[in-house]
């Protein structure tokens, strides 16, 4: 019998990313293309069992054991800093890691910098670099309207397109950070089922690869 790779894949238009690759490179399942209500679905012939979280629940599913491997957004990872293995950058689900403000926006350094944003580690961190002093303002929700409110001078999330940014007035003034998917591993299992982990690394590897010629 094979030994079953458990992968975490993250739910949403990132996540159907992540599965088209991994059945690219041979690790189909055709349970997870059923309409069900299942949450977890597997193939033994190729060993591998997925199951969808919320994006940021992957990390602490592989980092915990309840999955082997999964694949996470860099940003996921620097925030919560989970213990596991970071294998290989997919190259998919490209953004960036910023700071904005509305337009015209200089920073008073005399001033505590107010900050909004979801990442406050991952802000917080970049602003100590710097050595500037700052106030954290933690938000869950649309965080671009608190330098519109005045509430904060900028901002720190993630930019793709930049679109929410110019509807709000707002725009980038510094990249912290380029952001994609990782391929992770729990610690324990890739020294236990170290043969299937690195032999769907290398698949994936070579994939993407090719993929990258092609596009």
């Amino acid at each position: 019998m094979k030994t079953m790779l458990n992968v975490a894949l993250p739910k949403g238009r990132l996540g159907e990313k992540v599965l088209d690759i991994f059945e690219k490179a041979g690790y189909d399942c055709p349970a997870i293309h059923e309409q069900n209500r299942k949450l977890i679905f597997e193939n033994e012939a190729v060993g591998v069992r997925y199951f969808w979280v919320k994006p940021s629940d992957v990390s602490i599913y592989v980092e915990r054991g309840a999955a082997d491997i999964g694949v996470a957004g860099k940003d996921i990872l620097l925030e919560y800093e989970p213990d596991v293995y970071e294998l290989y950058d997919l190259d998919i689900g490209k953004c960036r890691m910023a700071v904005a403000a509305c337009k015209g926006f200089r920073d008073n350094t005399e001033r505590t910098l107010r900050v909004a944003t979801k990442f406050p580690n991952i802000a917080g961190n970049y602003y100590a670099k710097k050595g500037r002093d700052i106030d954290i303002v933690k938000l869950n929700g649309s965080i671009e309207i608190a330098p519109v409110l005045k509430m904060t001078d900028v901002i720190v999330d993630i930019v793709e397109t930049g679109t929410t940014l110019r509807e709000n007035n707002l725009e980038p003034i510094e990249t912290i950070v380029p952001i994609s998917a990782r391929l992770i591993a729990n610690k324990v299992s890739y020294k236990f089922k170290h043969k299937e982990i690195t032999s769907l690394e290398r698949k994936i590897e070579q994939l993407c690869s090719e993929l990258r010629k092609e596009g």
